[in-house]
């Protein structure tokens, strides 16, 4: 055994002629142990590479003679040439080896062992990493990128690859309800897919078009309809009702909600909204009067907790209504210098009349006293 402990699995009587052979499962039906005390084994194995003892016990004593047994899956073939000048050998050494798919970028090296006066020496060869070519047995198909969803307008790439070396370059792509493949590389890429996309997808080698992999797709939909809709008049009092119409692909849950508005006092004004974004989205917030018209936006990650959002809208709607403070303060600032303007004006105009009428009078009297 590996740990040292000896398994007995085999024993011959001389006196009784009898062959008993001990139950080691791994040496089943394999074992033969002839008149003349040989041991055969059959079939042999890596495993079987171990070290065996023949022991021979009589009435006086035990004897024992080990053996180590090297069990090799390869051929190889030893050529010796002598130089018939030097005396010298030349030993060449070939390896005949069944590969597989285990041994891919395994090295290989050889060794040769030799004696020189200082002693026994041994010299490694470099390694050598042969390309060890094999079909395809499996083929695979992913879709990229990996969503938890996939949704109606976005793109989607279907990837197909075959476990062979070298591995395959081409496929045949089969789209739900085409039973004649596309041909394509080992991807094939579907743009702004729509609910009809949902089915399953398959690819297979071109030319074993018995192996093949599928992969079910769903393309996710959410329609929302209300009745009624756009801007609705009523009278104070008068009931409002509105039903709301879904279609999905999957279960949706209905919240109603009012967007909170306040009244405009003092030149202030906010609205706000609460969303629950299942994805990063871009909130636009736009204000605009008379004067002037801005725009702000917020980008929204789905993973940000709903406090940090809240505190960026608040801050958005801060700096709208900042906004448009300034644009009213600069509205009756620009309203009261054009008020002031016109007034200086009609001084101004005053003022150089009452000259011209003074400065006629004065030419008046300088006749008269002449």
């Amino acid at each position: 055994k590996p740990d040292g402990s000896p398994v007995f699995i085999a024993f011959r009587s001389s006196t009784k002629k009898s062959v008993q052979y001990d139950d080691v499962p791994e040496y089943k039906d394999r074992l033969s142990l002839s008149e003349n005390y040989t041991l055969s084994i059959s079939n042999a194995k890596i495993s079987d590479e171990k070290r065996f003892v023949c022991m021979l016990v009589t009435e006086d004593n035990v004897f024992e003679a080990p053996t180590v047994v090297k069990v090799f899956t390869v051929v190889i073939i030893f050529k010796k040439e002598v130089d018939p000048v030097t005396q010298l050998y030349t030993m060449t050494s070939s390896l005949e080896y069944k590969t597989s798919k285990a041994d891919v970028q395994m090295p290989f090296t050889c060794s040769v062992t030799y004696y020189e006066p200082s002693g026994q020496k041994t010299i490694h060869s470099e390694q050598a990493i042969f390309d060890i070519y094999y079909p395809t047995e499996q083929v695979t198909i992913q879709v990229l990128p990996p969503k938890t969803a996939i949704k109606e307008g976005d793109n989607i790439t279907l990837k197909c690859m075959g476990n062979g070396n070298p591995p395959p370059e081409e496929f045949l792509f089969y789209l739900p309800g085409q039973p004649e493949g596309i041909r394509s590389s080992n991807t094939y890429t579907l743009t702004d897919v729509r609910r009809n996309a949902t089915g399953d997808y398959r690819c297979s080698l071109i030319d074993k078009k018995s192996m093949t992999a599928s992969t079910a797709i769903t393309v996710h939909y959410l329609d929302l309809s209300l009745n009624p809709s756009g801007e609705v008049t009523k009278q104070l009092g008068d009931a409002l009702p509105v039903s709301c119409t879904i279609s999905a692909s999957r279960n949706a849950t209905v919240v109603w909600m009012k967007t909170e508005e306040s009244p405009y006092i003092n030149g202030r004004y906010y609205s706000k909204i609460i969303i629950s974004p299942e994805e990063n989205v871009t909130l636009t917030c736009t204000a605009e009067n008379q004067l002037e018209r801005t725009v702000n936006s917020l980008n929204v990650s789905a993973n940000e907790n709903r406090e940090k959002v809240n505190d960026q809208a608040k801050l958005i709607v801060g700096i709208v209504v900042g906004l448009l403070l300034a644009a009213l303060v600069a509205g009756v600032v620009y309203w009261l210098y054009m008020k002031k303007s016109k007034t200086a004006s009609k001084h101004v105009n005053k003022d150089l009349g009452n000259m011209e009428e003074n400065k006629k009078l004065e030419e008046n009297n300088h006749k008269t006293e002449a």
